[in-house]
């Protein structure tokens, strides 16, 4: 396996109801370092359940998944070590309530990474100011708009210096005119060399951003290929399908 292979997805199986539901059905993939992989598809096909699998918040049923070189479905594994590199981005923000900004940036990176408070809310304040939120610090979540706090969700994941960020449908639950602002953000990461895996139904995000896109369908991988590839010329009856309804 070549050093850039950042996760590397075998067989992937995940079924619910005793196997009469298989959402994951078989996927093989592989996410190199440096590279912004965007999923797409219809509701039900997967997608979230695949990301979800990537840092094993919904354990597989069968297959492997190797992160930086090790087995994390093996059950010896540390998956909490393992988790601290692998940022995650809700549709619903996931803050703490009653914590401020400030607090909900800084709690993970030193009671995890042994930051000192002070390292901690200089690193917090330099990423709030990068997504123009500095002024936000003192603030609770309730207080902020739907687009302010993924903005915050995006950072605060950053405080941890993961080596990959995962994003399920971060946008989806915004109002249309703050969806713009998060994807800002998220471009500018993927400028920055970030690692992402995205899946979301922002496909000019994925045509502008994404390296590659994978489409899925009914728990498998149908097509992937460049977003040229996939959005100008889908090799695959179900892509074409999809993607006729949808652009």
């Amino acid at each position: 396996m070549t050093t850039d292979v950042l996760i590397d997805v075998n067989d992937l199986q995940k079924h619910f109801k005793g196997g009469a539901i298989r959402a994951l059905d078989g996927v093989n993939a592989q996410i190199h370092r440096g590279e912004v992989v965007v999923v797409i598809g219809p509701s039900g096909s997967g997608k979230s359940t695949f990301l979800r699998c990537l840092n094993l918040l919904e354990k597989p049923t069968g297959g492997t998944i190797t992160f930086e070189g090790h087995d994390i479905t093996d059950p010896k594994a540390n998956i909490n070590l393992h988790r601290q590199k692998m940022g995650m981005v809700f549709q619903h923000f996931n803050l703490f309530p009653h914590m401020t900004i400030l607090r909900n940036m800084t709690l993970a990176p030193t009671k995890l990474l042994g930051k000192s408070q002070k390292e901690a809310e200089e690193q917090a304040m330099a990423l709030l100011e990068r997504v123009g939120l500095s002024d936000r610090a003192g603030a609770y979540p309730s207080q902020l708009s739907g687009g302010q706090k993924q903005r915050i969700a995006i950072v605060r994941s950053l405080c941890m210096e993961p080596d990959v960020m995962l994003f399920d449908e971060p946008t989806s639950a915004l109002d249309p005119e703050m969806v713009g602002e998060v994807l800002e953000v998220m471009k500018e990461l993927a400028n920055e060399g970030m690692t992402m895996v995205v899946v979301t139904h922002e496909m000019g995000f994925a045509r502008e951003v994404g390296d590659r896109v994978i489409f899925m369908a009914d728990g498998k991988i149908v097509e992937e290929n460049t977003p040229e590839a996939i959005f100008e010329h889908p090799q695959e009856e179900r892509t074409k399908n999809f993607l006729s309804k949808i652009l």
